[in-house]
């Protein structure tokens, strides 16, 4: 049998689009021969692959994993709602999600494609998938949440897959009715509006702070306000926007009498370390609070 080079794998890689082992385990069967592999690869429908990365995925699924207290959240992306809704995907998508929760190194979609699935690189899972597929699939987005110390962690995806929540709480007595709590909690992030950006006011950027200031600013001086209430009138809007989109300041979804905090309160020694919120379609990287 002819030596396999590494050279030779990388360069029918880049061919076709087909998976390293893919690649190898043709390479060896055609001899060496980089046409013959070619012909292996198309027969199998592998090599079709490399043609459908960078199509549009625009539809897909979110999933999320809850391993105790690790829990992993991935967005995989596809072309079209069909394949979304199939079985093979949306398979693929919840272990993806079981691969984030268990690996503390997996917080990127980079680094959730260089992870393991069965003895293979992720990677090369998501090219077969493509391949069996007949669409571009592609690994958007990779949250993880842990929680150190006593606490628990609730996850919520909502009908249809197009939007998933995990949250993390830190509890002295962690049980059934903290779990229900978290539980809770992830139905609110994902139903509020505004959606929550930050746990509490110390979370909230001081440059978005800074930019919310100067409008308000202007726009009470435009107004023919006075120079010397104009700061009270800008804290006091800046104050009501942060209200609006610190979590434990909202009012609970299910209850708008109550705040998230007055329910944290309620629950004991609970507090809200942190939560993650994905929704099909938004950039990676959203300007945030």
């Amino acid at each position: 049998m002819a030596e396999i080079s590494a050279k030779a794998v990388k360069s029918l890689r880049e061919q076709t689009g087909a998976g390293m082992m893919d690649c190898k385990r043709a390479l060896s069967e055609a001899q060496g021969d980089v046409e013959k592999a070619i012909e292996v690869l198309r027969e199998r429908g592998l090599a079709k692959a490399g043609k459908r990365e960078g199509r549009a995925t625009s539809e897909g699924v979110i999933a999320i994993a809850l391993e105790g207290r690790r829990s992993g959240m991935v967005e995989l992306g596809c072309e079209t709602d069909f394949v979304a809704r199939t079985e093979d995907f949306t398979g693929l998508a919840e272990a993806l999600a079981r691969i984030a929760a268990r690996d503390a190194a997996v917080t990127t979609p980079q680094a959730l494609l260089d992870a393991s699935i069965a003895a293979e690189k992720v990677s090369e899972r998501i090219t077969a998938a493509i391949a069996k597929l007949g669409e571009n699939v592609v690994v958007k987005r990779v949250a993880r949440l842990e929680v150190e110390g006593e606490g628990v962690i609730g996850g919520y995806v909502h009908a249809g897959a197009k939007l998933g929540v995990l949250v993390s709480l830190a509890a002295q007595n962690p049980g059934a009715e903290v779990e229900a709590l978290a539980k809770d909690l992830a139905m609110h992030v994902a139903a509020a509006d505004p959606t929550p950006v930050a746990v509490t006011r110390d979370g909230v950027s001081q440059a978005f702070l800074a930019k919310e200031r100067e409008i308000f600013r202007k726009q009470a001086l435009q107004e023919g306000k006075p120079e010397k209430v104009v700061d009270r009138i800008v804290e006091g809007k800046i104050n009501k926007v942060v209200a609006e989109i610190c979590l434990v300041e909202q009012a609970f979804v299910k209850d708008p009498d109550k705040s998230v905090g007055d329910l944290l309160k309620q629950a004991g020694e609970v507090r809200v370390v942190a939560f993650e919120r994905f929704k099909l379609g938004q950039a990676e990287e959203e300007p945030q609070a």
